[in-house]
């Protein structure tokens, strides 16, 4: 595990050391060649000034066109102080830096209520108004001609101004990458990856950018005032639009992504200025073709070449390593838990909340209330409106009509940060974590939120030994403590669910809300985490949503049913698994016989004759990052047949999927589609030549309609519109809805249906019935048993039961490696095979019933 570099290595990779260094050896070389010294005081401001920028893009995903706009008007605050009030350089800097932080923070609070490009457009328009201002106000600003003559009597010469530059630089960096490692900015990471987890864990996200445009705005109005000095005067066309990009360029051309890339950026780009502005007036024309072709060989920029000449594959923002892990970790305490069972008054309680959208009803006068321990499930059959409900509890969206109270008070008008810092946690449906994040780190944000630590600008963040342990002993609870130092990226589906529950319970709630917390784990994950829930269960509120109905009726205290956003059954799971209501509207079908395939027969199938296969794996390995994930992996897929691809969490299934489909490149073996090699072809001809992939979490276009999603994938010999609607009747009515307001079953639908949409001789289906309810599920599977009189499928799934059924053949993998290769129906009838390769238990095994309780149509 990393736990930090030595001290030495600490040292000479510390990255103020090697900016120290480079500035020092550029400074001594200009000197011995007889260079003007003042360029390399310009690469030494450039790179305060990229710096500023790339604290925006980096740590916060934040892209300032026009940050020349502070860069400018700083100059202009010092030259035109400096010429009424005269002073040193040092009162010159603190006015620009003063005049910048000003302007921050007054034009952020306007723009920050956009994102995305538009925030980057009207940093852009505020430059461009800037620049007229300047150009045209003759009396103040000089015009045209600018203002000269700004003074510089503690440094005139130019070997002493440089040596105090690179001093202002060199402390200024130092601050941004303290700043980097504390509190805040870590905070700042974590929104750049994932906004949405990061107000839910209670900070706000608005303020937070708020205040970091306004330290970069300072620091690139430091930039801006030594520029001015460095001229001994200021001019317009540091405003203009066409210089309004340069520091976003030089970020780029060293690398957004590191923190020394400014550095970089800046030798280059000056470098190459003046040697190609000396041979012609149209040096842009040279330079522009040169950064396109850079930026094609290296997106990560400079740096990024650096990184992969010493072998490491990684962001620079931050040092390397996590906090050491301690020798005993101290067992998971619940935060936030209620001393004793209340049977008084409730913490939630919700009376007549309704939401729709447009026509479609997703409450509809929905009371309900929630005591202040147990757990609580709410159930119903996809698209019954449970998500929304939470959401609505969160804050992400505003109900119609309807009171929610939490502790007593209302708080169904408040930002979703303030619902959670009253002790609201919840996790999503669809996985939400910070990617580029460590697991360790994931956890130590939520830990930061429960404390009230939101913002911190000096202390490192690793200091704190309290939160260190805690976070410890939430990564133990949930079995991730060995890959703590890893990126979440880099974690397998299962793993990342673990962490999101992890990220959840740091946050010490009263009120727990889990979207399906079992969804995609393997069934010892699935056991580890129910342990957990019941244990939470007996000092927390827990409001959970899940569609393992055997294990709901099992852990539950009490059960809520949502259908067609009406509350139709309410109580103990006894009652509710009675209500021939719920058993019509949720369990539907599920618990019946598995669906007959097209053409099956109540008779064993006549065995098909020996024939060339149509997929063909031959010893096929890859991986991640250098790491080994497949390891001479052999299958084949014949036409016309299903096969079933099983496994534990993280054993490599969707990287056999991804492998095949392209997208990641095969590190040896072959694979052969009708005997011709394809490994070698891009994803999207893989695709033409008729490989289909369905994948994990749907991926449909949000804010595209179920029509235009489908037509995006239509290709001449697909199946047509009529015949979708056919295969699934309700994407019938559900044609023109956008794909965001679908329910899980829905958009697994669509998803199918969009593989079908072009020519496909072999699907692949990653995890199709993964977060459904049971009467959707088996609507999904005849659906999907249908499709083998169209194309042979290859269904991975993590519940062995749900799909050999309807399989011919399994492989189960095993660290990478196919532990067994034969027939489905083989494999089904062997539980202790089953039990040995994919750890299955029985639900009545694996979960014990409550009280003894004895539940009516359990499996």
């Amino acid at each position: 595990m990393r736990t930090g570099p030595s001290a030495s290595r600490r040292l000479w990779e510390h990255p103020i050391v090697v900016l120290t260094a480079v500035l020092l050896a550029a400074s001594g070389l200009a000197l011995a060649w007889g260079m003007p010294i003042q360029r390399i005081t310009q690469i030494a401001i450039y790179t305060l000034y990229g710096a500023g920028v790339n604290f925006l893009i980096g740590y916060l995903g934040l892209v300032p066109f026009g940050a020349s706009f502070f860069f400018g008007c700083a100059g202009y605050a010092l030259a035109i102080t400096s010429g009424a009030l005269g002073g040193s350089e040092i009162s010159g800097l603190v006015i620009a830096a003063g005049f910048a932080l000003i302007l921050a923070a007054l034009v952020g609070s306007v723009i920050l209520r956009r994102r995305g490009l538009y925030f980057s457009l009207l940093t852009l328009a505020c430059s461009q108004i800037a620049f007229e201002v300047a150009f045209k106000w003759t009396s103040v600003t000089g015009g045209e001609n600018g203002l000269q003559n700004v003074l510089r009597p503690l440094f005139p010469s130019a070997l002493a101004f440089h040596a105090f530059t690179v001093a202002v630089v060199l402390g200024l960096l130092w601050g941004l990458w303290r700043l980097a490692h504390a509190p805040f900015g870590r905070l700042m990471q974590a929104l750049r990856d994932n906004e949405q987890r990061v107000v839910s864990l209670g900070y706000d996200t608005y303020r937070t950018k708020l205040i970091a445009l306004t330290i970069a705005g300072g620091v690139i109005g430091v930039g801006g005032g030594l520029m001015a000095l460095l001229l001994q005067g200021v001019y317009a066309n540091n405003l203009d639009w066409q210089h309004a990009g340069d520091a976003v360029l030089m970020a780029a051309l060293g690398g957004v992504h590191h923190f020394l890339g400014p550095l970089w950026g800046a030798i280059v780009f000056i470098v190459l200025e003046d040697r190609l502005s000396a041979i012609t007036e149209n040096w842009w024309l040279i330079f522009a073709p040169l950064i396109i072709v850079f930026a094609l060989l290296s997106p990560e920029g400079i740096q990024g070449i650096f990184q992969r000449l010493v072998g490491r594959n990684r962001w620079t923002l931050t040092r390397d390593g996590i906090p050491e892990r301690p020798a005993r970790i101290v067992p998971y305490a619940p935060g936030g838990a209620v001393t004793g069972r209340d049977g008084g008054t409730p913490i939630l309680v919700v009376r007549g909340l309704s939401k729709r959208f447009g026509s479609i009803v997703t409450q509809n006068d929905v009371s309900l209330e929630v005591s202040r321990t147990g757990l609580h499930s709410l159930i119903g059959p996809n698209g019954a409106g449970k998500t929304t409900f939470f959401n609505l509890l969160t804050g992400i969206i505003r109900a119609d009509a309807g009171s929610i109270q939490f502790e007593g008070q209302e708080i169904g008008r408040l930002p979703p940060h303030r619902r959670a810092r009253l002790g609201l946690a919840r996790s999503f449906q669809i996985l939400s974590v910070f990617p580029h994040l460590t697991a360790f780190e994931n956890v130590r944000i939520a830990v930061q939120a429960a404390e009230g630590h939101w913002y911190g600008f000096w202390r490192d963040a690793y200091d704190d030994e309290v939160a260190n342990g805690r976070v410890w002993s939430l990564l133990d609870a949930v079995g991730l403590a060995g890959r703590a130092d890893e990126l979440c990226a880099s974690l397998s589906h299962g793993e990342k669910r673990l962490l999101e529950i992890a990220v959840s319970l740091a946050t010490n709630a009263k009120l727990l809300l889990l979207d399906e917390p079992l969804a995609g784990l393997a069934e010892s994950d699935r056991k580890v985490v129910s342990a957990l829930i019941r244990r939470l269960a007996q000092s927390h509120a827990i409001l959970l949503i899940e569609h393992d109905i055997d294990r709901v009726l099992a852990m539950s205290d009490r059960i809520t049913v949502l259908h067609q956003g009406r509350l139709i059954a309410d109580g103990k799971p006894a009652e509710v698994a009675r209500n021939p209501d719920v058993v019509t509207a949720y369990l539907g079908r599920a618990h019946g016989a598995p669906p007959r395939r097209v053409g099956q027969m109540a008779t064993p199938p006549v065995p098909r004759p020996a024939a060339a296969p149509l997929l063909q794996l031959e010893g096929v390995s890859a991986g991640y990052g250098g790491g080994t994930v497949l390891d001479g992996v052999s299958l084949t897929v014949q036409a016309g047949e299903v096969v079933a691809l099983l496994g534990r969490n993280g054993v490599g299934k969707t990287t056999l999927l991804r492998t095949i489909t392209g997208t990641l490149p095969a590190s040896a073996g072959r694979i052969l589609l009708d005997g011709r090699e394809i490994g070698a072809l891009r994803p999207d001809q893989i695709n033409r030549h008729g490989i289909a992939l369905v994948p994990e979490g749907r991926r449909l276009f949000p804010n595209l309609t179920v029509q235009e999603n489908l037509k995006l994938a239509m290709r001449p010999g697909g199946t047509s519109q009529e015949e979708i609607c056919d295969l699934f009747p309700k994407l019938r009515v559900l044609m023109r809805a956008r794909a965001e307001n679908l329910s899980g079953g829905e958009r697994q639908m669509v998803a199918i249906s969009r593989a079908l949409m072009m020519p496909s001789r072999l699907i692949l289906l990653d995890e199709p019935f993964e977060g459904l309810a049971p009467a959707v599920v088996q609507e999904v599977r005849e659906a999907v048993a249908k499709l083998t009189a169209r194309a042979s499928l290859m269904i991975v799934e993590h519940h062995a039961e749900s799909v050999l059924a309807m399989a011919d053949r399994a492989y189960v993998l095993v660290n990478g490696r196919v532990a067994f290769g034969g027939s489905a129906g083989e494999l089904a009838a062997d539980t202790a095979l089953q039990e040995r390769l994919l750890g299955v238990a029985q639900v009545s095994e694996s979960v014990a019933p409550r009280d003894g309780l004895m539940i009516e149509g359990a499996a």
